[in-house]
């Protein structure tokens, strides 16, 4: 027992080795979601600019969109707001925001200040919604098809490059263009 203790460390370190070289090489934009071949969960929240309206699943019912998951207290979602602003107006994107876990507010000012490349955006001010499509954080972009299904989940910034090489393709394929 005492040489099996003596071991232990050993052992210890090459399971922990096993499992960071697992890691290395891994694209952190391409985490697995649980979601993708599934409909958008079911919900009930309120839209951002008109309190008063509740926003649900239907809303992705009919073409192919794009939900990004945003907050004012993202810096990377700065960072792409020019693009969403782009693929919205120069491209004809279709885009739900979520806006997740962030001050009505704030985001209302930031919509204001920057422009709105969203056709509808969602308020989520405690990620009820958020938690149930598995977002980690912000920025996040799904592409959902026209009934409603998700096709494929991006971890970070959305950008031309991104639009063109990742997103772009996944759209084609969904429409049948690919």
């Amino acid at each position: 027992m005492k040489r099996f203790l003596l071991f232990l460390p050993l052992l210890i370190a090459i399971v922990v080795g096993i499992v960071l070289f697992a890691g290395i090489g891994k694209d952190p934009t391409k985490l697995e979601s649980a979601l993708v071949g599934k409909p958008v969960p079911a919900f009930s929240l309120r839209d951002l600019h008109n309190p008063d309206t509740m926003l649900d699943q239907s809303l992705f019912q009919g073409q192919v969109s794009l939900l990004n998951v945003w907050g004012t207290w993202c810096p990377a979602c700065k960072d792409e707001h020019d693009d969403l602003m782009w693929l919205a107006e120069e491209k004809g994107v279709h885009i739900i925001g979520l806006n997740y876990k962030d001050n009505r507010e704030d985001a209302l000012v930031w919509l204001d200040r920057l422009g709105d490349p969203y056709r509808k955006t969602i308020y989520d001010p405690r990620g009820t919604l958020g938690f149930d499509l598995g977002v980690y954080g912000a920025p996040e972009t799904f592409v959902i098809d026209a009934g409603g299904v998700v096709r494929y989940r991006h971890v970070g910034v959305v950008n031309e490059t991104v639009w063109e090489q990742t997103l772009l393709p996944v759209i084609n394929d969904v429409r049948g263009n690919g």
